[in-house]
C-alpha cells in the first residue's frame, strides 16, 4: 500500500492546454503591460506556462491552474471593456479575488463610484465594493477597518455622487475633535480655525472630488457643512448625506 501511495505522489501531474483569444479592439500592451510587466505578475502567481502569439494566449499546466489563468484573462478583458485601466496592483488584486472569493474581479474593479476632475473612483477590493453597496442599500452603515482602507474616502465619493444626482440636498461631515497633547484653546484664531486641523482629513478627501474653487461657495450656501461632533447634538438633518469620521472616539 505504501508503494502505491509513493508511486501516485511521484507521478507527474496531468497537464492541459487552453487558449484565450483576445478581441482585436484591445491592444495586447493594455492587457500584458508595458514590457510585459503585467504578464510577469501573472506568470509569477501561477504554475503554468503562458505563451503569447499575436492576440492568442496559450496556457499549459494542471487543469486547475490553466483554468484559473483563463478565467483571469477573461476578467481582465472585461475590466478593459468597462474602461478600466490595468496596473500590476489591479492584476494582483484580481488574482487574490479569484483564489479567495466567489466575486468576479471585473464586477469589483469596473464599478464606477464617482467620475470627477478627469478620473474615476472605483473600489479596489471585494470588501470596498461591499462597503459601497451597503451604503446604497442601507440608511446607516458602520465601516470598520484599519487606517488607509478607504472608509472615509469612499464614503465621501458616495456623498458627492448622491449630491450630484440630487438624491440629497446637502453633505454634512463631522468628526470628534480629539486632542493629541495640545488643547483647542491654545490654538490661534476663531472656533472654526481652531477645529480646522481636526477636520483636515475630510477636507483632503473633498478636495480630491470637488473643484476646490467651488467648495467655499458650497460651504457658504450650507450645501456642504463641516462641523465637530460636539455641535451635532439636537440637529435636524433632513435630506442629508452624513459622514461621521473616527466614530470610535
Amino acid at each position: 500500500m505504501s508503494e502505491l501511495h509513493e508511486s501516485r505522489r511521484t507521478a507527474p501531474p496531468s497537464r492541459t492546454q487552453a487558449k484565450v483569444l483576445i478581441p482585436d479592439e484591445y491592444p495586447m500592451v493594455s492587457l500584458l503591460g508595458s514590457r510585459d510587466e503585467l504578464l510577469r505578475v501573472i506568470e509569477g502567481a501561477f504554475r503554468a506556462d503562458i505563451h503569447v502569439r499575436g492576440n492568442e494566449i496559450t496556457v499549459t499546466g494542471s487543469p486547475d491552474e490553466s483554468g484559473a489563468v483563463v478565467r483571469l484573462f477573461e476578467e481582465l478583458v472585461e475590466v478593459l471593456r468597462s474602461g478600466g485601466e490595468l496596473t500590476p496592483d489591479a492584476v494582483e488584486r484580481s488574482i487574490a479575488m479569484l483564489r479567495m472569493t466567489s466575486d468576479r474581479p471585473a464586477e469589483v474593479l469596473s464599478l464606477d463610484i464617482l467620475s470627477s476632475r478627469g478620473r474615476t473612483i472605483r473600489p479596489k477590493t471585494v470588501n470596498q465594493k461591499r462597503y459601497v453597496d451597503a451604503i446604497d442599500q442601507h440608511t446607516i452603515v458602520f465601516g470598520i477597518g484599519p487606517a488607509g482602507t478607504g472608509k472615509t474616502y469612499l464614503a465621501m465619493a458616495k456623498a458627492v455622487r448622491a449630491l450630484q444626482e440630487k438624491r440629497v440636498n446637502r453633505i454634512i461631515l463631522t468628526r470628534p475633535a480629539v486632542e493629541a497633547g495640545e488643547r483647542l484653546g491654545f490654538l490661534p484664531g476663531t472656533l472654526y480655525e481652531k477645529i480646522d486641523p481636526y477636520l483636515r482629513p475630510l477636507y483632503d478627501a473633498l478636495h480630491d472630488m470637488v473643484d476646490p474653487d467651488s467648495i467655499p461657495k458650497l460651504m457658504a450656501a450650507g450645501t456642504i457643512e463641516v462641523a465637530p461632533l460636539a455641535y451635532m447634538r439636537g440637529r435636524t438633518l433632513n435630506d442629508a448625506f452624513i459622514i461621521l469620521d473616527e466614530a470610535q472616539n
